[in-house]
């Protein structure tokens, strides 16, 4: 975490930083002699940039004195609820990772008080979130078949303040939107992509503009 608050704190300040990436498959660190779970060598990066985007589970992560979200100018966060999002990880690592779906469950359990402690609090930081809802039934994710389409889910995106959101022209553009709360619209889940490029172009518009 104190890496991470310093790499946004320097990238703020300079506009120059440090980055290195996570090795999710023994393929990837290949290149760089290193293993899954390890991490790559840093490199310098900025140089002649405008923005840092950072994708990553700890951007709005606070610790102790460690508070990485103060840098964050704008904090996204995109999540599904959490049945659906066991239900993602477990194919995935299937998939992708050749594991069990007893070893993804292991590791969840395994994990559960971090998820607890420096994850979920995040979404409470986020200027905009986007949570996607399935509308079938999810309520045992260790058995599910399938991952529930998009088509099969609304997307809710609160934002934390008004200003990040126009809702009647987003209910304008977007067929089948509502709003559940004077902080939240709900949209179409095949329609997240489209909602997201319309909420997200204007504020990234914006930052460069300043």
């Amino acid at each position: 975490f104190g890496e991470l608050e310093k790499t946004f704190k320097e990238y703020g300040e300079k506009g120059r930083c440090k980055r290195r990436y996570y090795i999710h498959i023994d393929e990837e660190g290949d290149p760089f002699g290193k293993k899954a779970g390890e991490f790559t060598p840093w490199e310098d990066v900025g140089r002649n940039s405008d923005l840092l985007f950072y994708e990553g589970l700890h951007g709005g992560v606070k610790d102790g004195s460690i508070d990485v979200a103060k840098y964050v100018d704008l904090l996204i966060g995109v999540v599904p609820v959490v049945n659906l999002e066991w239900i993602q990880k477990i194919h995935r690592d299937k998939e992708q990772r050749g594991y069990s779906a007893e070893a993804t469950v292991d590791t969840i359990h395994r994990r559960m008080w971090d998820y607890i402690n420096y994850l979920t609090p995040q979404f409470s930081r986020t200027h905009i979130n986007f949570q996607r809802v399935p509308t079938v039934d999810t309520s045992n994710p260790f058995i599910a078949r399938d991952i529930p389409t998009q088509d099969e889910s609304f997307v809710v995106v609160r934002f934390q303040d008004h200003k990040y959101c126009d809702f009647v022209y987003l209910q304008d553009m977007v067929a089948g939107s509502f709003m559940s709360r004077p902080n939240t619209l709900v949209v179409p889940g095949g329609k997240m992509g489209f909602v997201m490029e319309l909420i997200l172009r204007e504020q990234i518009e914006k930052m460069l503009n300043k």
